[in-house]
C-alpha cells in the first residue's frame, strides 16, 4: 500500500493520461476457442475488504475462471489503468473515471456495475463534532482527504460545491488530498484534514467510535444510483467471452446473492474469504459491511450512469463536448443472469456465523 502521502488535485491528471500505443500492447494474442481462451484472471484487491469477484469466486459462481491476486490497490483510476494496459484483466472504478479513460482513447468497455450508494451503502464527508465547517462556503482553504483524486469522491465534493453556490475560482481553493482509506480517521481525528471522506466498513467503524458527524454524503446529493464499474478491454472480450460471460454472470450472481441473503451471513461468508487468503488482514471492520449499493439488478448498466459523468467531465473542461457516448462506452452481452440462480451456493461450515 502506497505510503499515506498527500497529492494534489492536479497531479492525478496524469493517472488517466494513457496512450492507445501502451494499451495495444496489453493482452496476449490468440483465438477465441473455448480452449484457447485463458481462464485466469489477474486483478487487484482492496485490504480488508472483499470484492464482489472474490465473493464470486467463493460461492462457485465462476465455475471454471480463476482469480489471480497480483496486489492492492487504493485506487480506482489506477486500477483501470492497470486493466486498460494488459497488467490486470479487469478493473473497476467510479464511472466518471471510465468515461476519462475511455476519452483518452484507451479501447475498453465497462461490463457490469460493482458498487453504489443507497441507504446503507454512501460515501460521507465527515468533520469532527465541533468542527465549525457546515456549509460548503466554509470548505474553502480546508483539506478534505480521499481515497484518490479524479474519481468519485472528488466528483461528489464538486458537485456539493457547486450546489452550495461557489465559483469555479473558490472551488479551487478547496484542497482535495489523497489519504489512503485506512489513515483517513486517523488523519481526521489528528486534523490533518479537516474534512476526511469515509464509505461503508470504514464509515460505520469511525461512528461506532464517536466523535464525527457528516457534511454531506453522496447518497444525500444524489440518491440511490450505481457508481463504478468494471472494465475490460476490447480485445479481451473479443478473444476470451466465453470467459468474459462466466465472470460477468458470476459477479452478476455474487450482487443478487449479497442482496438476497441474510446479512450475517454475508458478513460471515466474507469473513471467512479474508481469513483463507492469509494475508495478515483485520477481520473486525467486516462486521460493519452493510451493502454493495448497486442499484440495478444483476449489475446491469442502463447508460444513465455513464450520461451523468460524460455530462459533469465536459462541464468541467475535462474532455470534448461529444468526445464520447455513453451507449460506446458499455455492454450488457455478457452478463447472462437468470434471477434464482444466485440461491445455488452452498455455504461452507466455516462460512456460518459461528464458524462451526
Amino acid at each position: 500500500m502506497p505510503p499515506p502521502m498527500a497529492t494534489s488535485r492536479r497531479q492525478f491528471l496524469t493517472l488517466l493520461g494513457i496512450s492507445a500505443a501502451a494499451v495495444s500492447c496489453g493482452t496476449a494474442t490468440g483465438g477465441n476457442s473455448a480452449k484457447s481462451q485463458t481462464k485466469t484472471l489477474r486483478y487487484q484487491g482492496w485490504a480488508g475488504n472483499v470484492i464482489l469477484p472474490e465473493l464470486a469466486q467463493d460461492l462457485g459462481y465462476l465455475e471454471d475462471v480463476k482469480l489471480k491476486w497480483v496486489g492492492n490497490t487504493i485506487s480506482g483510476p489506477q486500477d483501470i489503468q492497470s486493466a486498460a494496459t494488459g497488467q490486470i484483466d479487469f478493473g473497476g472504478a467510479f464511472n466518471g473515471a471510465v468515461v476519462k479513460l475511455a476519452a483518452n482513447n484507451a479501447p475498453i468497455k465497462a461490463v457490469i456495475s460493482y458498487y453504489g450508494s443507497d441507504k446503507h451503502a454512501y460515501n460521507g464527508f465527515y468533520v469532527l463534532k465541533d468542527s465549525p465547517i457546515r456549509s460548503a462556503r466554509d470548505l474553502i482553504g480546508k483539506k478534505v482527504g480521499m481515497n484518490t483524486l479524479g474519481a468519485h469522491s472528488e466528483a461528489m465534493l464538486d458537485i456539493y460545491l457547486q450546489r452550495g453556490g461557489l465559483s469555479r475560482a473558490e472551488i479551487d481553493k478547496v484542497e482535495a488530498l489523497v489519504v489512503p482509506p485506512v489513515n483517513t480517521e486517523q488523519s481526521l481525528r489528528q486534523k490533518q484534514i479537516e474534512v476526511g471522506v469515509l464509505g461503508n466498513i470504514l464509515r460505520e467503524k469511525a461512528l461506532a467510535t464517536g466523535g464525527i458527524r457528516p457534511l454531506f454524503t453522496d447518497y444525500e446529493l444524489l440518491g440511490a444510483f450505481s457508481a463504478g464499474t468494471y472494465v475490460m478491454t476490447e480485445r479481451f472480450l473479443t478473444q476470451n467471452p466465453d470467459t468474459a460471460r462466466t465472470f460477468v454472470t458470476g459477479v452478476a450472481r455474487a450482487i443478487e446473492w449479497a442482496r438476497t441473503t441474510p446479512h450475517e451471513e454475508v458478513i460471515a461468508r466474507m469473513t471467512d474469504i479474508v481469513k483463507k487468503r492469509g494475508r495478515n488482514e483485520d477481520t473486525k471492520p467486516l462486521t460493519y459491511w452493510k451493502s454493495f449499493g448497486v442499484a440495478e439488478t444483476a449489475g446491469r448498466i442502463t447508460g444513465k450512469e455513464l450520461r451523468l459523468w460524460i455530462d459533469w467531465l465536459a462541464e468541467r473542461g475535462d474532455i470534448a463536448q461529444g468526445r464520447v457516448k455513453a451507449s460506446d462506452l458499455y455492454t450488457n452481452e455478457f452478463n447472462a443472469y437468470r434471477k434464482g440462480r444466485e440461491s445455488s451456493a452452498s455455504a461452507p461450515p466455516s462460512a456460518t456465523p459461528n464458524g462451526s
